[in-house]
Formats: structure tokens, sequence, C-alpha cells
């Protein structure tokens, strides 16, 4: 009987996990458009590690970005990655373009 128990709660758990991971998925597919504003852009993917006013924090300050790297650049690293920074191709590639643009600007 105990056994039973335990098999049972054992599954219960299994399920209402993978219920929470599918879930997280669909939230962060969801966090950009190709629609959102750079800044939108930014804030839902960038800003946790970047400062929400470009500031830096973990990664590093992109207040002048643009005066380091081109519009190019940036696009390589948004899409590769660099150094502790993933590569961000959760975020459609039409906002990505956008964000590369934007931070170019940033001067």
């Amino acid at each position: 009987m105990k056994y039973k128990f335990l098999l049972a709660t054992g599954a219960a758990a299994a399920l209402l996990l993978a219920g929470c991971s599918t879930a997280g998925q669909e939230q962060q597919q969801q966090s950009s458009s190709a629609a959102d504003t750079p800044q939108e852009v930014f804030a839902n993917n960038c800003s946790a590690c970047h400062g929400g006013n470009l500031q830096g924090g973990y990664g590093p300050s992109l207040q002048k970005i643009g005066s380091k790297l081109s519009k190019e650049q940036i696009m390589h690293v948004i899409e590769n990655g660099q150094g502790q920074m993933p590569p961000q191709t959760q975020v459609p590639k039409e906002a990505r373009e956008k964000l590369a643009e934007w931070l170019s600007q940033k001067k």
C-alpha cells in the first residue's frame, strides 16, 4: 500500500513539473515579437544583465556601444553570443535587427 502511494505521488509531481516547464517556454517565446520596439526587446531580454539604462551590471555597459561596434558587429554578438552572453535566438530576427540598429546609435 505504501508503495502505491509513493508511486502515485511521484507521478503527480512529475506531471506538475512537466506542466510548469511548458508554461515557461511559452512565456519566454512570447517575451518579444517583431512588432516590439527595440526598447521593449531590450527590456524583455537584455536589461537583467546590461541594466535598465544600459549602464551594465552582470554584463557590460552598452551606453556607448555604437562608438565601439557597428550595427553588423552588434548583430553578430546578439545572434552568436560572446563571452558569458548566450545567443539571443529566442528573439525574432526582425526584432534583433531593430535592437542592433538602436544599439548602434548609442554613442
